[in-house]
């Protein structure tokens, strides 16, 4: 396998998931115009694809079959309208943004005029014998748009970038890099172009210069595109991960207080313990819910706790013996594991101190961390 064909399937694998992933994001938010774009940008590079390697493997100015070549053009074309049209809605006004867009797509009209009547016009013979002056007006007015606008993405990539969230404006480096890179591939084409219509002989390098300025440049462009997508579902991946250990870390504490007071379970249909165990379904609810409920039962507990001496584990088990021997209330309640912070994520992880103090040996002597940071020992 070449060089080429491998950046192609490389382009592929990056390209098509990216792809699906917009079209996903898309129905979630379908009245947002910029995610349209980007995603439009995707789909013609996903049309191009299929297109490119029905042409044939062919680098510029060899000609491929020149039918699926205009299409393959105007889709890449039109990759590049897309990503134009995204930073004109996503930094304009939108009555703005149209009129701009209006006149982007006077070049991008141009340029496929002239590709169409250059492929009407084509004799229908095989590729090796097209004319050399009809495919190199070709290959220059679908390169002339292409360089045009992937620098003027650069541009406003850059541009916008400065003022975008942290995620998006790495993202937009990451794309912006990928444009820059491309703008010079560009480049390069229309120069190899102009030789091979001049007649004189392209040098190996040039051509080889294209390959590995081109391709690399539009994996670059998915990669910074999805980037800011992608960086969001892992972080809400890394948080859900959080809460599911959590969830799991509280059980011993949940466990005693549940069966002290179990008229204070927010759910009325308790999953099996089997189930709770492997279940990866609704995991925030159950981890609000759990630590809602641990709180709740430390509430009613406490008045039994306040008036026992000694560790607050040692407390807590024997203030649950003497509510199950339906002992008088003592005393008004006591605060009990108080946090540091005011967040339920904060009183999560010094619930679940107490809870590792409640488990048995084992789980007790692991270091009683959860959602990845070292919890308070204000609760022993």
């Amino acid at each position: 396998m070449n060089s080429k064909i491998t950046l192609i399937v490389v382009q592929g694998v990056i390209l098509f998931p990216a792809l699906l992933w917009k079209v996903y994001q898309l129905t979630r938010a379908p009245g947002d115009v910029a995610r349209w774009m980007v995603t439009a940008c995707l789909a013609c590079f996903a049309a191009a694809y299929p297109l490119g390697l029905l042409a044939g493997d062919v680098n510029q100015p060899d000609p491929g079959r020149i039918v699926p070549l205009l299409f393959q053009h105007i889709f890449l074309c039109g990759l590049v309208f897309s990503l134009a049209c995204f930073f004109l809605f996503s930094a304009l006004p939108a009555a703005r943004a149209r009129r701009r867009a209006l006149l982007e797509a006077v070049p991008l009209g141009a340029a496929i005029l002239v590709m169409a009547t250059v492929t009407v016009l084509m004799p229908d013979v095989p590729p090796a014998q097209y004319p050399r002056a009809g495919v190199s007006l070709f290959y220059l007015a679908a390169d002339l748009y292409l360089t045009y606008g992937i620098a003027s993405a650069c541009f406003f990539a850059r541009r916008y970038a400065r003022g975008a969230a942290p995620r998006l404006a790495r993202g937009l480096s990451v794309a912006s890099l990928g444009f820059a890179i491309g703008a010079v591939g560009g480049a390069t084409l229309i120069a190899v172009v102009l030789v091979h219509w001049a007649g004189a002989a392209i040098p190996w390098l040039l051509v080889q210069a294209t390959v590995w300025l081109v391709f690399p440049s539009a994996i670059l462009l998915v990669v910074g595109l999805s980037y800011p997508g992608v960086a969001t579902r892992l972080a809400a991946g890394r948080v859900w991960w959080q809460h599911l250990r959590t969830y799991h870390r509280l059980r011993p504490l949940w466990t005693k207080l549940h069966e002290a007071f179990p008229e204070d379970a927010l759910s009325r249909t308790p999953l099996s313990r089997w189930r709770d165990a492997l279940s990866v379904l609704g995991v925030h609810r159950r981890y609000y819910r759990r630590v809602i409920e641990c709180r709740d039962g430390l509430v009613r507990i406490s008045p039994y706790v306040a008036r026992l001496d000694g560790p607050l584990p040692d407390r807590l088990t024997e203030a649950l013996r003497a509510h199950a021997r339906r002992e008088p209330v003592p005393e008004e309640p006591m605060p009990i594991a108080l946090p540091d912070g005011a967040s339920l994520d904060d009183d999560a992880r010094e619930l679940v101190t107490l809870s590792q103090s409640l488990a048995g040996p084992a789980e007790a002597s692991r270091p009683a961390r959860a959602a990845g940071r070292p919890v308070s020992r204000r609760a022993r």
